[in-house]
């Protein structure tokens, strides 16, 4: 059986890499568009669901694949918060996380060619109040510009999160605990053999 991961973020090569369970990189490019009226649990399912899809149906042999494809959101309230698109809209979001809670949510797919699995953990990160000069300074060192909600709680954002209630690794990229778990239906021992 081969696994793959539908994948190039490297957070989440680093967090399955941890696992010792050998893997296979695809690059899904898929439209990541959220659709008007679209919840943000349908969303980053939705999401997951199709990057594994795109992922299984790319390879020649569907037949011995599992594939592992995952997306990860920030949600304030009833809204996303994206990637951000310029220093404005980073700085925005930061502004808007201060002295407050906020939601991650990370969905995982798993896919074969009889079956999909999908499973969404939501993990609440709490950040303590943000000053502006550190709203300047972390656009400045660069860690925010393509980071879901603009922070990387494994980085240098970390330094505003006063705690979390659920997975950090979720809030990473891929919740490991439930993963484990999940890779077992497929046929994917941990640890591996």
């Amino acid at each position: 059986m081969s696994f793959f991961l539908a994948s190039m973020s490297q957070r989440r090569r680093e967090l399955l890499g941890q696992l010792g369970i050998p893997f296979q990189l695809i690059n899904v490019d898929i439209d990541e568009q959220k659709r008007d009226k679209e919840t943000p649990i349908n969303y980053v399912e939705r999401m997951a669901k199709e990057k594994a899809e795109f992922g299984i149906a790319s390879l020649a042999d569907q037949e011995n694949a599992v594939v592992l494809a995952a997306d990860t959101i920030v949600v304030q309230g009833d809204q996303v918060l994206g990637k951000p698109k310029d220093e404005q809209h980073a700085q925005a979001m930061l502004r808007s996380l201060s002295g407050r809670s906020h939601v991650v949510m990370t969905a995982f797919a798993l896919k074969n060619q009889h079956k999909t699995r999908i499973q969404r953990v939501n993990t609440t990160v709490f950040f303590r109040n943000v000053l502006e000069a550190e709203v300047a300074w972390y656009w400045q060192t660069g860690e925010q510009h393509d980071k879901a909600g603009g922070y990387a709680i494994q980085g240098l954002g970390g330094v505003f999160v006063s705690s979390i209630t659920g997975s950090y690794s979720s809030v990473v990229g891929l919740p490991l605990a439930e993963l484990v778990t999940s890779l077992r239906e497929f046929g994917i021992d941990f640890p591996s053999k």
